[in-house]
């Protein structure tokens, strides 16, 4: 299952995502079930790495995480993926108004995760983004019973 998490710029909540879940399926043995990845709706942090207090954040979490480039989403990236993972509503819109709505866009937790770009709360950010993780997990798996039996 291709699952990209996608928030604006792809420094802070949408990596904290990609490597959050990783961690998660690795630790419950399912990571080879995944290919997960993240991206943003906007170019203007392209090629930067995570931003340093979302780094701060996965290691006090014993997240592992590798060196990143932000980028926008491609249109390969989207049709390839079976499921998108917005992180607000300004990110569901600006994924809808340039891919259409056919079903495999979704909020990570049916509400927005807050930006810790503009909060500076990036351990209620990693809260809300492990809680969605978990359950995203725990419903995905349910699409692999005969892999995991």
């Amino acid at each position: 299952m291709n699952i990209v998490f996608v928030c604006h710029g792809n420094i802070c909540r949408s990596p904290i995502a990609e490597y959050v879940f990783k961690d998660l399926a690795r630790k419950d043995g399912s990571d080879a079930l995944y290919s997960i990845s993240s991206a943003g709706v906007s170019s203007e942090e392209e090629g930067n790495d995570i931003y340093p207090p979302a780094k701060q954040v996965l290691r006090r979490h014993a997240v592992p995480f590798s060196q990143h480039h932000a980028h926008r989403i491609t249109d390969k990236e989207f049709h390839d993926a079976d499921i998108v993972i917005a992180l607000d509503s300004s990110n569901l819109r600006a994924l809808r108004r340039r891919f259409g709505d056919d079903g495999r866009i979704h909020m990570l937790l049916g509400r927005d995760v807050a930006d810790p770009w503009y909060t500076d709360d990036f351990d209620t950010a990693f809260s809300d983004i492990e809680s969605g993780c978990i359950s995203l997990l725990m419903d995905t798996k349910a699409s692999f019973p005969d892999i995991l039996s």
